[in-house]
């Protein structure tokens, strides 16, 4: 149809009556007279709805399947999620036990020695100083820790403190080779030097060259002067080695660390020194030297019913 003058005007005459029956089918409540047309159209385009509507449906429920579906997988992954955290955590009750065991041998011993410790966890290792043999810890200047503090963990000596930040240190391991801490034997407090060499061993000059050291035998930390900065009776190692004296004033030993530096985890930083030298307390008993199994020698006897040969 033409966009014409008389066209817009039949447009708006048939809107106009479309209003009006609108109106009289309102106000006429049930008893519209338009009721019987309604209902003639109705069983004429019933049908039809019927049929749009089958073909419709499908299509909105279709839609409607997509948007569940969107909420369904948001829900099944968040279940997944909480899941795979339940599994983590699960998975990590080995490593907690470990934590827990690690921590329990460091209270002990800080109890044993009678330090005031500040527990730590090392969270990187290396630093931008430079040194060989460092590692990170999370706890700093806010934690009352200081330079030239005692680390040690369940075992013996970890190192010291050598940079302290606001939150995080730097502890310089005993592995270093520029670390030296003084040493004392047990029993027999003969006394040395102790140097890093790696994660192994360290090296250790005692100052006399005719003490009567074997293999076995352990140390301690000496300690230092007002404890920083190490204080005294801290296991140190067991000796692996003595190497000859070869008449020299000093004599030099092997000694294997008890601090396994590659696996650090929990630390504790000596903030109080004790009382007194705790000397060799803090090292645990040592292993009982096993008893000689006794030896039986049976000798068989001839038997009295056996007759010399002719």
């Amino acid at each position: 149809m033409r966009d014409t003058r008389e066209s817009r005007l039949l447009l708006v005459l048939l809107v106009a009556i479309a209003f009006a029956l609108i109106t009289v089918d309102i106000r006429g409540g049930e008893q519209s007279p338009l009721d019987g047309a309604r209902q003639a159209a109705a069983s004429a385009f019933g049908p039809v709805e019927g049929g749009v509507a089958r073909v419709v449906n499908p299509v909105g429920n279709a839609i409607g399947a997509v948007r569940d579906s969107g909420r369904r997988h948001n829900r099944i992954s968040t279940l997944e999620h909480e899941n795979e955290a339940l599994k983590a955590k699960l998975g990590s009750s080995d490593r907690n036990r470990s934590r827990a065991a690690e921590l329990d041998k460091i209270l002990k011993t800080a109890g044993t020695g009678q330090y005031g410790i500040k527990g730590a966890q090392v969270i990187a290792i290396g630093s931008a100083q430079g040194f060989s043999w460092t590692v990170t810890i999370d706890a700093g200047r806010r934690d009352g820790i200081a330079r030239d503090m005692t680390v040690l963990n369940g075992d013996g000596l970890v190192g010291r403190v050598t940079t302290v930040g606001a939150d995080t240190s730097t502890v310089l391991l005993a592995a270093d080779p520029d670390f030296t801490v003084g040493t004392r034997m047990e029993k027999t407090n003969e006394i040395g030097f102790a140097n890093g060499q790696g994660v192994s061993s360290l090296r250790v000059q005692l100052l006399n060259g005719k003490a009567n050291i074997k293999r076995g035998d352990r140390l301690v930390t000496f300690g230092s002067s007002r404890d920083k900065p190490f204080v005294p009776g801290v296991p140190v190692g067991r000796v692996v080695k003595v190497e000859p004296s070869n008449g020299d004033l000093t004599r030099n030993l092997q000694v294997r660390p008890f601090v396994s530096f590659s696996q650090l985890d929990i630390v504790g930083v000596v903030v109080a020194p004790p009382r007194q030298d705790p000397r060799d307390t803090v090292l645990p008993p040592a292993p009982a030297k096993p008893k000689p199994t006794p030896t039986v020698t049976v000798t068989a006897t001839p038997s009295a019913s056996a007759s010399p040969r002719s």
